[in-house]
């Protein structure tokens, strides 16, 4: 074994055989007695390449996150061995760990309102729980890419999947709650997910944030930092000691070009169109006045713009321009969106149409092929509307109303 654990490539190809095992049904006692040597000090970067390199070999996502507690209760020795992120108050990875512990609190606060039948507490307690919603957001539009720039997909693609299996949980106990609720049957939908829950806030502080915390720069966790007031915190906010001035002016500075006295794009000529002339800051208001959510993804799948209007419909943030637009989208929903895709391209369709029904709004959803000149595929364009005043509307309106 010692040859396994001295040689890194080996070492690597050891812990994918380990998983292997478990996946072909060894128990984790089992796996862990006859690898104890290796699985000594395996840390979070390890667990998670291993598992980025499954997916990318070809195991299936939804494998990996079924078995994702097993990986971790056979490595759970060692990473409770290693150092924890050193962060300050408004690092990114400080307030996701504060977030942690308030929800946390709010947990067990609704395990101990459903253990003596007090469903009016429950229900309030499940919807405080809820907030948690925009951690979860947060993750997989900001952090997530941010990670994959450094070809770190497969654990966020699981964690994600994860994360949809709480939000189906938070639903079910909510319409449980809602009616005539029993012990037992709440129960049955509780204990799991609150188990699920906790499981995650492990993965995220001794695997995720750790393994973030090496992957990227400074600079990146500042942007972070920049991006996550527009998807917003849930029961913090964050501190005020992170980044230091002189680090937030020079990443500023970075950003802009102005460190080096580039011109900015204020400056910049006229940009001529078929039917007009405009600059591109007026091309950059008229997108943000649209009421309408546009999202650009080009001929390679890569995300190229998104409009920031005043109300987002679904969220975004600046990561995920870039970004590959099947990596925007729950693992669950990824078949639908690969479909349109392949049928634009293949000349199959030009159009793609849904609505779905979401908090109290109907959301009218549009897919369109872009297509140069001669037909050849070039993009596709999403195009996503709250059409319920809309739909409201009768008879006719001719003058100026309030």
């Amino acid at each position: 074994m010692s040859e396994y654990i001295n040689n890194q490539t080996q070492r690597k190809e050891a812990l994918k055989h380990v998983l292997r095992q478990l996946h072909a049904g060894k128990t984790v006692e089992e796996v862990k007695e006859e690898f104890a040597a290796l699985l000594q000090d395996v840390g979070a970067m390890d667990i998670a390449q291993i598992e980025q390199e499954l997916v990318e070999e070809g195991m299936p996502v939804e494998e990996i996150k079924h078995l994702c507690d097993v990986h971790v209760a056979v490595f759970r020795a060692s990473l409770e061995t290693q150092e924890k992120p050193d962060t300050v108050p408004g690092h990114p990875v400080y307030t996701f760990l504060a977030e942690n512990g308030a929800a946390g609190r709010v947990l067990d606060a609704l395990a101990e309102a459903i253990s003596a039948s007090d469903w009016e507490q429950a229900r309030e307690q499940l919807q405080e729980l809820r907030k948690y919603e925009v951690h979860y957001v947060r993750e997989e539009n900001i952090l997530f890419p941010f990670l994959e720039k450094h070809g770190f997909t497969g654990p966020s693609s699981v964690m994600w999947a994860i994360h949809d299996d709480v939000r189906a949980g938070w639903k079910k106990l909510a319409t449980l709650l809602a009616g005539d609720p029993d012990q037992e049957s709440v129960a049955e939908v509780f204990e799991p997910l609150a188990t699920a829950i906790r499981e995650m806030f492990y993965k995220e502080e001794n695997i995720l944030y750790p393994t973030a915390l090496e992957k990227l720069s400074g600079e990146e966790w500042y942007q972070i930092r920049q991006q996550s007031p527009a998807t917003g915190y849930c029961y913090v906010q964050p501190g005020d000691q992170w980044p230091p001035k002189e680090t937030a002016l020079e990443s500023a500075l970075a950003l802009t070009g102005a460190a080096a006295g580039e011109t900015p794009i204020a400056s910049a000529g006229l940009l001529h169109l078929d039917t007009g002339t405009l600059t591109p800051q007026e091309i950059n208001r008229l997108l943000t006045h649209l009421p309408i959510d546009v999202t650009y993804v080009d001929a390679e799948d890569t995300v190229r713009y998104f409009s920031q209007g005043r109300e987002r419909i679904f969220p975004r943030s600046p990561a995920i321009v870039g970004r590959k637009v099947q990596k925007c989208h729950p693992p669950a929903s990824l078949h639908r969106v690969q479909q349109i895709l392949d049928d634009f391209r293949a000349g199959r369709r030009d159009e793609a149409e849904f609505w779905i029904q979401m908090q109290g709004k109907f959301i009218h959803i549009r897919y369109f092929a872009v297509r140069d000149e001669r037909g050849a595929y070039q993009g596709t364009l999403e195009v996503t509307q709250d059409v319920t005043r809309i739909r409201a509307l009768e008879g006719e309106r001719r003058l100026l109303g309030e």
